[in-house]
């Protein structure tokens, strides 16, 4: 009687023919496959002839490897390869029994069954350790997010209850004052009165800000579109920050680019309101006496407006992280409720509503630098992308300008779901 070793070398053609198509389907991929079952027949042949199944441990290691790289399903955990190696063994036994007299089938599986079966235990093994690594890694990352989850609750809470104490602080120390000059105490009415105004619109801009927030977050953010020229953005954000700047010796510079005369359809009030946030940035992140300036030029669809200051910059990490709201970096305990003192920090929501503002109109923000360096004053760049239309981009204002029939795109005047950025304003 031919031993088992023969017996396998006579079903070779047969066995590789159905094993291909046991374990794949349609032609191509058997195509692709054939080298590698060809491989597993010559290694599953040594292990017959030396009697020592961990011939094929390190080719079924090499196909766990592939398949956790390739990870083709797009599952966390690639599917198991232990009914490969049963599908193979399936076809080993049905070309026997087709090819050999029963007695050679019956020696050839008795004799292929222990290395089939070592080789299902240690994909088995294998498979278990990738599993518990996958998992680990996903815990990890969990781990990891639902830690910075709490560190920016724990930020919020410090800061929002900093940034919300300190007006109130104010209105209720002015009003006690006031209390007692209304009961025969000096005449400073109109100085205390300022104090309580103060504080209250502090506070009024902070509720705003967080309201604001909360519509990009919820695509709430209605735009109204009008003719606008950046330009004159420009100069009223210039005015609303001429004090801060003289206080701080601030040199301002706006250069003259194509495009900040050329007349685009958004919402006045909003792009200005983004505008601002960031030049308050710029102010906050650069110290006394340093430079902030304005440039631009026009891309196709775009004016690119850029405000570059002589600040602390930003490191590489907190470049995308700055958008984020309450994503503001820094040290919260050395947070200041100032908008205009060097470093003074604030709620982390101005960049985060300039960004939701600029993709509501169809635009976008971004920050580069070198890095961060507070004696070395690297500086930063903010990039924004301000769509250039020629008509509104709603039926409704398109009317009302005597432009329905004009050539536009609809687009939504609300957020897209993908607004929120991180925050450092």
């Amino acid at each position: 009687m031919p031993s088992s070793i023969d017996s396998l070398l006579r079903v070779r053609m047969s066995w590789t023919q159905a094993a291909g198509k046991a374990i794949a389907r349609g032609e191509t991929l058997r195509e692709s496959i054939a080298d590698e079952i060809g491989r597993f027949y010559d290694l599953l042949t040594e292990s017959l002839v030396t009697g020592d199944p961990r011939w094929l441990e390190p080719f079924l290691q090499g196909w766990l490897d592939s398949q956790a790289r390739s990870d083709i399903s797009g599952e966390d955990v690639p599917p198991s390869l232990v009914p490969v190696l049963h599908a193979l063994r399936e076809a080993l036994l049905e070309t026997a029994t087709h090819s050999l007299s029963p007695e050679e089938a019956m020696q050839l599986v008795t004799a292929v069954d222990p290395i089939f079966s070592r080789s299902s235990e240690f994909v088995a093994r294998q498979e278990v350790r990738q599993g518990m690594a996958v998992v680990s890694s996903r815990l990890a990352e969990v781990q990891y997010a639902l830690e910075r989850l709490d560190r920016s609750k724990s930020t919020f809470i410090a800061v929002a209850a900093h940034e919300l104490k300190t007006p109130l602080t104010l209105i209720e120390g002015y009003s006690s004052m006031l209390r007692e000059l209304l009961n025969g105490g000096p005449s400073h009415a109109p100085l205390l009165l300022d104090g309580v105004s103060k504080g209250a619109r502090r506070l009024k801009e902070i509720i705003d800000d967080m309201i604001d927030v909360s519509k990009i977050d919820n695509n709430m953010l209605s735009l109204h579109f009008q003719p606008v020229w950046l330009r004159q953005l420009i100069d009223l954000a210039r005015g609303a920050l001429e004090e801060t700047l003289a206080e701080r010796q601030l040199t301002f510079v706006v250069h003259e680019f194509a495009g900040d005369h050329e007349m685009t359809f958004a919402d006045p009030e909003r792009l200005l309101q983004a505008i601002l946030n960031v030049l308050r940035n710029a102010v906050k992140y650069t110290p006394d006496g340093g430079q902030i300036a304005i440039h631009g030029r026009v891309l196709p669809g775009f004016i690119e407006m850029t405000v570059t200051d002589s600040g602390i910059g930003i490191a590489p990490e907190d470049q995308t992280r700055i958008f984020e709201k309450f994503g503001r970096v820094g040290d919260p305990s050395l947070h200041s409720s100032s908008k205009t003192h060097f470093m003074g920090g604030g709620p982390g929501l101005g960049l985060p509503i300039a960004k939701g503002i600029l993709e509501a109109h169809g635009g976008a923000i971004w920050a580069e630098s070198p890095g961060f360096d507070k004696e070395a004053l690297p500086g930063s760049t903010f990039h924004l992308m301000i769509p250039l239309r020629s008509s509104p981009p709603d039926d409704k204002s398109a009317r009302l300008f005597g432009l329905a029939e004009a050539d536009h795109t609809p687009v939504e005047s609300e957020l897209p779901e993908s607004a929120a950025g991180d925050a450092a304003s």
